[in-house]
């Protein structure tokens, strides 16, 4: 049995799969692990299978490289599709722009044999910036799949309401089979949607449903890159909105539906009590662009489950 399937959803990806593929394929310590690539594409219309092709022409022996296609748009299909054609114990998962250290496959499988209890674990990512971001841009990092909570494991309390991203995430494939519905409610940010928060969506159903533990493992290291159009402000404001409306699912996936009107009346009234004090600090309109990304992020989670049920997504079975 294979112990980790490596998968990397894509959508026209093809100009940067290659620096994830290389270093996938250059990984190092990994004679004893038994290990596979997966790039699952999501409808691309670039030269995304050209790209997969070429590196499977000059791949690895002892390492598989596959190539599958999902036709439903988003990423929550296409990291389902990794889990339903992977075989091994364990589904990690790289977004295409997601560059590994030569040890993250080696560390992925080596967390797994010392915490026997983690159901998934998140890898510590730094950002590579292709221009400077601002300089209250610390602010609104942990929304940019940026994880840096120093160099010893730690775990993820329910309590605490914090989750790792689906970058650079690892599961034990079983304890998703077992515990995340085949139908969520969010499917991902799709063309005329920035709704996110699917991968949360996912590992809050670990979280709240099962005795499975969440850790954040710091020797599995990512360099996430960030392109220049993801600093615009004409992205951003419509990105953070797209996580804001997402957050009535996020709060209360795996809850006991006899608690969730309770507590979404407590989280409007502290959503609105944010934005009160929001607007009292930075003004109105915003100074700034940060200060309007976090506007945006608050507005859209005061409307979140109106928008929600509105549009539908709450009666979808």
């Amino acid at each position: 049995m294979l112990q980790l399937t490596v998968a990397i959803p894509t959508y026209n990806g093809a100009d940067r799969l290659p620096d994830v593929l290389d270093r996938l394929r250059h990984q190092t310590e990994t004679e004893r692990i038994r290990w596979e690539v997966l790039v699952v594409d999501n409808n691309s219309s670039d030269g995304t299978a050209v790209v997969v092709q070429r590196f499977q022409e000059n791949w690895p022996s002892d390492v598989v490289l596959r190539y599958v296609v999902e036709t439903q748009q988003g990423a929550a299909f296409a990291r389902k599709r990794a889990i339903s054609e992977s075989q091994s114990e364990l589904v990690g998962f790289l977004d295409d722009d997601n560059v590994p250290e030569l040890t993250w496959v080696a560390e992925a499988v080596r967390f797994s044999q010392d915490y026997p209890r983690a159901g998934a674990y998140g890898s510590q990512i730094h950002a590579v910036f292709e221009v400077e971001p601002p300089p209250s841009f610390n602010r609104i990092k942990p929304y940019f799949a940026i994880t840096e909570l120093g160099e010893s494991p730690r775990l993820y309390h329910a309590k605490n309401n914090l989750l790792p991203s689906s970058a650079g995430l690892v599961v034990r494939r079983e304890v998703w089979q077992n515990f995340v519905p085949d139908h969520c409610i969010l499917s991902g940010r799709v063309e005329g949607s920035m709704l996110t928060g699917e991968d949360l969506e996912a590992l809050s159903h670990i979280q709240r449903k099962s005795d499975w533990e969440i850790w954040y493992n710091p020797r599995m290291k990512i360099d996430h890159k960030i392109p220049r159009k993801r600093l615009e402000i004409d992205y951003l404001i419509p990105f953070f909105r797209g996580i804001g409306l997402s957050r009535y699912v996020t709060r209360t996936a795996g809850v006991n539906p006899i608690l969730k009107p309770g507590l979404t009346i407590a989280h409007l009234g502290n959503d609105l009590r944010k934005l009160s004090l929001h607007m009292f600090r930075h003004g109105l309109p915003p100074k700034d662009d940060t200060s309007a990304c976090e506007r945006a992020l608050l507005i859209g989670s005061l409307n979140s489950f109106f928008y929600l049920w509105n549009k539908g997504y709450l009666s979808k079975k």
